[in-house]
């Protein structure tokens, strides 16, 4: 029963009160230059290094119906797009703090409503004139390039002669900011499908230390371009972040061809004048400053692109690949590996060395490896959790009876590995490892819809299923090898690598020291690939820099002048005239500060305005520009064009021209933005707060007592 309850909707609104300060917790996650934020967890003292507005809910206290409404609409968000979360949840913040400004000013709550709603869909409608098709895309990036050439290392190791090349498929443009190595894997006698895999991995990250020795004088004519350079730099050599979402307006820069790593890149006779392989334009165009990611996506969908030519698909089969993630290794040894990898205990290990090349006949299992083990039928629901009776993560101890009858089933079919959906139970672990058979527990469906379509293996609930039509074979296992060719004995666990021939799995593998960076490089990473996935299903892309919120102010600006009315609402309708108007200009112009606001923090972000006022006035100066061009979007495309639509006072280089261009999602974006305001609204509209459960003496001795009413 309702034992007590407030009025949320007066003019200082408490709902949107508490979104805004929420929402206030992600601000610096806006821009390429984030803040990272630590979350530490006080009853183990264990620390968590975060930069997305994902994992920054999920770990904050959100007891009030308001924050449990934000973390619903955020989780929505992240899981149909994997990006756009941080956007939502600043405009959450901005749009709250502009309704709270409209009621104050007494606008009745349907004039906001409406004309809020009306004012977004005409801005979504206003910004499809900024569509860039995904080909052109590829144009643009490469308008200003010059076709590099082959080079040979320091090591002697000569460039290859085409991207097409199996063998040299990964080889990738390299970057100054963070310089590659090419980094051959240790050969195998598994060839099977490898051999259509580059033996050569990027090293996205090396040291910085040699940088400043490569940077000439910006006029140095002599001097050659290096395409798709991450850093652009002056004879001042002021290092700048690139490839960045927001504003990327860093001066041209020319390099010295004579360094012996790095004569130019690895290309060959295609039809592109970059030699920027197939998809990697458009991974660098929404990289958004994170080059680790974007070597790797460029691995990835040369990879991908070099197997779907025959059937003339050129979307990211983002089931293809997985990751996993590596401690105590620099960044530096980030790559991208054929096959399955992932980690096993040294026993494991142990059994992996022993198969020595030798071909395995692989089992797959659908579900947990346990002897207390049902499962919920082949119709499951969607969205509907398995809950064991037995809870122990694994798998608990089963009894001699089970473990020898499961044991014999392997040994009758000769089996070397199994593959497993879920957990998998302590015993059967041990008495596998004694018979030195290999079985992994956790593993995506995925994975084992990958191996079994190029082993034949078919995947069981229960081993008591098995037969000798569902051991597939021609798989392989063996201890997975770093750049230096070592295999790595990491202490508790060992990377190791399971593949067949044929296989099109691709597993980036991120490796970090730190342990706490372990969650951030993985949804960096995921983020990324989810961006390119995106773009590629919608066919177009918005320009970056802050180039579709600036058409946004520009279009409100418009709106504002209009004399007839914006909301269908009846009961908009049927205020006086004048009062209409009013409310129009005052709402639509809280609606423009929510895209304002964002543009002026990312700019102090990022270093472009020493202060918000600053960047305020950046975006006004804009605003007046794009008005007097009289055709907005033509200006703010012309701006793009030269490499960043807003330039703050603070720029180094204000009037130069650059060739890096950034994108953002179409879908993401626009979804982020009514996401956000729809939450706002409908906070908006709650007129009360009705509490229940035994929480009486608690709220009496609050500070917001007096608000309640006790029943």
């Amino acid at each position: 029963l309702p034992m007590a309850f407030r009025d949320v909707n007066a003019r200082r609104h408490i709902g949107l009160q508490q979104l805004s300060s929420l929402a206030s917790t992600g601000r610096t996650f806006l821009g390429p230059m984030k803040s990272h934020k630590f979350i530490v967890d006080e009853s183990t003292n264990q620390s968590t290094l975060i930069c997305s507005a994902v994992r920054l809910i999920e770990n904050l206290d959100l007891t009030s119906a308001a924050g449990q409404l934000l973390n619903e609409t955020i989780q929505a968000q992240n899981k149909e797009f994997k990006t756009g979360m941080s956007t939502l949840l600043f405009l959450v913040g901005a749009w709250s703090n502009a309704v709270v400004e409209c009621l104050q000013q007494n606008v009745p709550v349907p004039a906001i409503v409406s004309v809020m709603s009306e004012g977004l869909n005409s801005c979504c409608e206003r910004v499809q004139c900024l569509h860039i098709p995904i080909q052109d895309v590829k144009k643009e990036l490469c308008s200003s390039r010059v076709r590099p050439k082959a080079f040979e290392s320091k090591t002697g190791q000569v460039g290859c002669d085409s991207l097409t090349n199996p063998r040299n498929l990964l080889c990738f443009q390299r970057d100054i900011s963070a310089p590659e190595e090419v980094i051959p894997i240790n050969s195998s006698s598994h060839q099977g499908d490898d051999c259509h895999f580059n033996k050569c991995l990027v090293s996205p990250l090396a040291g910085f230390d040699s940088m400043a020795s490569l940077v000439k004088a910006a006029g140095d004519k002599s001097s050659s371009v290096l395409s798709g350079s991450g850093v652009i730099a002056s004879s001042c050599i002021t290092r700048k972040l690139t490839h960045s979402r927001h504003f990327s307006t860093l001066a041209k820069s020319h390099f010295s061809s004579q360094q012996g790593n790095f004569k130019g890149y690895l290309s060959g006779p295609s039809a592109d004048p970059c030699g920027c392989y197939g998809l990697g334009h458009l991974a660098m165009a929404l990289s958004h400053g994170n080059q680790t990611s974007m070597k790797l996506l460029q691995s990835i969908a040369a990879y991908q692109q070099e197997r779907a030519e025959c059937s003339g698909s050129s979307q990211i089969n983002i089931t293809e690949i997985v990751t996993c993630c590596v401690l105590g290794l620099p960044e530096s040894y980030s790559c991208v590996s054929p096959g399955f990898v992932t980690l096993v205990s040294p026993e494991q290990a142990t059994v992996i060395k022993h198969f020595a090349d030798k071909p395995l006949r692989i089992l797959l299992v659908d579900g947990d490896l346990t002897e207390q083990y049902r499962h919920l039928g082949f119709n499951r629901p969607r969205n509907v959790g398995t809950i064991s009776e037995h809870p122990n993560p694994q798998g608990g101890r089963a009894g001699d009876a089970w473990l020898n009858r499961m044991s014999d089933i392997l040994m009758t079919f000769e089996v070397n590995l199994v593959l497993v959906k879920g957990n998998v139970c302590e015993n059967f672990m041990e008495r596998c490892i004694a018979s030195r058979i290999l079985v992994i527990g956790c593993v995506a469906r995925d994975v084992l819809c990958a191996f079994g379509a190029v082993t034949g293996a078919q995947a069981v609930t229960y081993l008591s299923q098995l037969n000798a039509s569902c051991v597939g074979n021609g798989a392989w296992a063996e201890l997975w090898k770093a750049s230096d060719g070592r295999a790595m004995d990491l202490g508790e666990l060992v990377p190791a690598r399971i593949s067949a021939g044929g296989i099109p799995l691709l597993t980036a593998v991120l490796t970090t020291a730190l342990p706490s960076k372990v969650q951030l490089l993985e949804d960096q990473f995921w983020t990324l690939l989810y961006r390119l996935h995106h773009a590629l299903k919608d066919g177009k892309v918005f320009p970056g820099g802050g180039a579709v919120e600036l058409l946004c102010l520009s279009h409100i600006q418009v709106l504002t002048e209009q004399p007839e009315p914006l909301g269908n609402d009846k009961a908009v309708r049927e205020f006086p005239s004048p009062c209409l108007a009013e409310y129009k200009s005052i709402v639509l112009q809280a609606l423009g500060s929510g895209w304002k606001r964002y543009l002026s923090v990312v700019l102090s972000n990022t270093a472009k305005a020493r202060s918000e006022l600053e960047a305020c006035a950046v975006v006004d100066h804009h605003l007046q520009k794009a008005a007097a061009c009289g055709s907005p979007s033509a200006y703010i495309l012309e701006e793009f064009r030269r490499g960043g639509v807003l330039r703050g006072g603070s720029d180094p280089f204000p009037d130069q021209v650059t060739d890096l261009k950034v994108c953002d999602n179409i879908a993401a974006k626009t979804e982020a933005w009514r996401r956000a305001l729809d939450l706002v609204l409908l906070v908006l509209q709650t007129d009360t707060e009705i509490i229940t459960g035994p929480r009486r003496n608690q709220l009496l001795n609050s500070p917001v007592s007096s608000e309640f009413m006790f029943l």
